[in-house]
């Protein structure tokens, strides 16, 4: 048996794991149906069993030669298991739950399915991205709290999202960001979660990726300060590639230090010697215009140019036990003549989405800046992700609603939500990734959809104040 000198795999096979002798690489339940994907196995020819969920024995309900099916005629809100074999070779038992959700399914993973339980249970960290060749990429890992957390599957689409096919697993690859550079697909991520910071590239647009090149070493371990990072957008600015990331962890004395890394983009962006990284900055309470009482301080930073020409790292802020309880963002100035100074801070914006990751773009076409937000509306709903917005402001500052585009605020905040959104401009349009949690998920946060949606027309919509 030879090393690996890769960091794809279709799919990850850990020893003594069952991923099945067939591998279903996808799934994706609509309201009264259930859409699976495998990788070719057997002799070609498939039977389909199913059953309702930990009900009597599975029945042969279909046969086909294609490596996809479509189980219909399903009962809404139902948990159903299936599997496919083929001459003796057989798929793991798969669960999924019927049940309308927004947007179009990219992959589906039931709470209590443990396919993938060696990295984690949920669908996290959406990315998404046009490739060279026009199609798109969508990325996502797999999380649960203290798990290894350290896979990401990646699928295409070829017709702008409308439908969505495997192409590969990463591994090891968490809180990873998809990106374009001279050509080639890139993969910012970190080993797992607080572990080391990792980089590889693509050159067949996504379908195989190299080895990786370990950036900065991190702790590896939830209860020891380490790399944490998001998937944000890779920002250009005076020659050189700009990315936020945050020094420290949940645990113990909660803390998260915000730093930048940039590289010089004539560079090689695999050699870590090219790569300068920003000195941890903590969060201090007594800096002007911050909430008053306790506070987890910041993560996940975006990158945004004001319009003072400079560039600034915009970062989440956790004072949902503070005065007042949401509301805020805090804003970080870069000092881009020197890529190994500390970030400075600058102030404090208001912004109603900042208990959860948010990203902030520029419109190519009129300036404006736009982010897609968990949107929070009420003190006693501070944590809720069941209301997502986009949002627009002409200085990166004032923000004013452009939309509501998904509203369940009448459904139970603990058990629904959209969040995390990746989102890119399409012409008139803007096409976005979303961790979904809905359908009997496991809690708001531990989704169990990633979904692709479009926002047509964006420059149409009518501003206002909220």
């Amino acid at each position: 048996m030879l090393g690996v000198n890769g960091w794809s795999y279709k799919p990850y096979k850990p020893f003594f794991f069952g991923v099945g002798d067939i591998y279903i690489c996808r799934v994706a339940p609509d309201q009264n149906s259930i859409h699976f994907e495998w990788l070719a196995g057997g002799d070609g020819n498939y039977e389909i069993l199913l059953r309702k969920r930990d009900e009597g024995t599975f029945a042969l309900i279909g046969t086909t030669k294609d490596t996809s099916f479509d189980i219909t005629g399903l009962t809404e809100n139902l948990d159903y298991e299936f599997f496919v074999q083929s001459a003796g070779l057989k798929s793991r038992i798969r669960l999924a739950r019927t049940g309308m959700v927004e947007g179009i399914v990219v992959n589906y993973l039931h709470p209590d399915d443990m396919a993938y339980s060696f990295s984690g249970r949920y669908l996290c960290s959406p990315s998404l991205l046009r490739c060279p060749d026009g199609s798109l990429l969508a990325s996502m890992d797999l999380y649960a709290s203290r798990e290894p957390q350290n896979l990401t599957l990646i699928f295409r689409s070829r017709d702008n999202g409308k439908t969505w096919h495997y192409v590969t697993e990463l591994f090891p690859c968490f809180w990873g960001k998809l990106f374009l550079h001279k050509g080639s697909v890139y993969m910012l991520s970190v080993s797992t979660e607080y572990g080391d910071l990792l980089i590889g590239r693509s050159d067949d647009n996504g379908e195989t990726f190299c080895s990786p090149t370990v950036l900065l070493r991190g702790s590896s371990h939830s209860a020891h300060p380490g790399i944490h990072k998001n998937p944000q957008n890779i920002m250009r600015y005076n020659g050189r590639i700009w990315e936020t990331l945050e020094w420290g962890c949940w645990a113990n004395n909660v803390y998260h230090a915000a730093m930048v890394m940039s590289c010089d983009e004539n560079d090689n962006l695999l050699d870590p010697a090219s790569w300068h990284f920003t000195p941890p900055v903590p969060y201090d309470p007594n800096w002007p215009g911050t909430a008053n009482g306790p506070s987890s301080g910041n993560i996940e930073g975006t990158l945004v140019v004001f319009p003072d020409g400079k560039l600034y790292n915009v970062m989440r802020y956790g004072i949902a036990d503070a005065q007042p309880n949401y509301g805020l963002v805090l804003a970080y100035k870069i000092n881009t003549d020197d890529p190994d100074a500390p970030l400075e801070y600058s102030h404090a914006i208001s912004l109603p989405g900042n208990h959860s990751k948010f990203m902030i773009k520029q419109d190519p076409a009129t300036g404006k800046y736009y982010t897609i937000i968990s949107r929070i509306t009420s003190p006693k709903l501070r944590r809720a992700r069941n209301l997502l917005s986009l949002m627009v402001a002409d200085d990166a500052s004032n923000w004013k609603l452009a939309a509501d585009l998904i509203d369940r605020r009448e459904c139970d905040s603990h058990k629904i939500g959209f969040q995390y959104v990746d989102f890119e401009f399409e012409g008139d349009d803007i096409i976005y990734l979303c961790r979904t949690a809905a359908n009997a998920a496991h809690n708001y946060h531990d989704s169990n959809y990633s979904t692709f949606h479009w926002i047509r027309d964006f420059r149409g919509l009518q501003p206002m104040d909220v």
